[in-house]
């Protein structure tokens, strides 16, 4: 890996991934505040809400409102999650142009998850793309328990593969693998997206991990020898996923770009801003935060040439 010579693509999932575990919604001037804050950090691409039942996840209440407000221009990308074709129809009306669609490996965790087992979400997925796809709505996917269930145990890869070839059926941009429990290891990071790469090679990967035994910093270490460059996190690392019992934190968005920096792999965040960032959301949740960095001091530390440079 020639770190000194790479980038990475981070999407803050914050507004959506880390607010839904939080037991009380933010109004919407907050997060609206929380979006430009990181668009400002130099973030180009966030997950901000999801199109679901608002009495199942009332924190993705107002994704609708969220959306009308941000005008981040053309240098970064505004992420839904959607999962049928009722999510599709609202992210439409919304106006929704960067869409994640998003399934689980096992059958348990979509059984809590999205009401149904695995092919018959995936199935409930067809109407949704059919719409999304008229509307010139870019597609991406996330693969929940890629690695690990809480219900069903380990994830045969092989089970990830099929899936995964049958959303680049879909015409997805990006295929993300989930750690949606925290539980996976660099050694289920290295199998999974070494088996996916080679039954799909064109179809660029993503991971999404979660921090719960703390882990998520070698998994990204493990992920970006195995050529992943797309990683999400969230500020802080706030977050779970509240039908995954055992969920903890994400990977938090300010561990990540330390990572990256200290090892010369450009993200082009700014460290400063996104530590401002970081306490304002500490105050405004009234509780600690889950990331590394927010438990140590804030002063700057040297960091290999070239660490901040990117742009859009």
């Amino acid at each position: 890996m020639d770190a000194g010579t790479d980038q990475v693509v981070i999407t803050d999932v914050l507004l959506r991934d880390g607010l839904q575990s939080e037991p009380v919604a933010l109004p919407l001037e907050e997060r609206v505040r929380l979006a430009y804050g990181l668009l400002a950090a130099g973030l180009t691409s966030l997950e901000i809400g999801s199109f679901v039942n608002a009495e199942k996840v009332p924190q993705m209440s107002g994704t609708e409102a969220l959306m009308a407000r941000l005008q981040p221009g053309e240098c970064a990308l505004l992420h839904t999650l959607v999962f049928n074709e009722r999510g599709a129809r609202r992210a439409i009306a919304a106006g929704a142009r960067d869409v994640r669609l998003t399934v689980s490996a096992s059958d348990g965790h979509s059984r809590a998850n999205a009401g149904a087992p695995r092919d018959a979400a995936l199935a409930r997925l067809g109407p949704a793309v059919d719409l999304l796809t008229a509307s010139r709505v870019r597609l991406e996917a996330t693969i929940a328990t890629a690695f690990l269930c809480p219900f069903d145990g380990e994830t045969d890869p092989g089970t990830v593969v099929e899936l995964a070839r049958r959303l680049a059926g879909f015409g997805i941009r990006v295929l993300h693998l989930a750690d949606t429990i925290g539980a996976a290891s660099p050694w289920h990071i290295r199998r999974t997206v070494t088996a996916v790469h080679e039954a799909l090679p064109g179809l660029p990967l993503g991971l999404h991990l979660h921090n719960t035994y703390g882990m998520a910093s070698a998994n990204v270490w493990e992920a970006l020898r195995l050529g992943v460059r797309r990683f999400d996190a969230a500020l802080g690392g706030i977050g779970g996923c509240p039908f995954a019992p055992g969920a903890a934190g994400n990977l938090g968005t300010d561990d990540l770009v330390n990572l990256c920096h200290h090892a010369g792999i450009a993200t082009g965040i700014d460290v400063r801003r996104l530590t401002s960032l970081r306490e304002e959301l500490r105050v405004l949740l009234g509780h600690r935060l889950d990331s590394a960095l927010s438990a140590v001091p804030t002063a700057p530390v040297p960091l290999r040439i070239g660490a901040g440079t990117g742009a859009c």
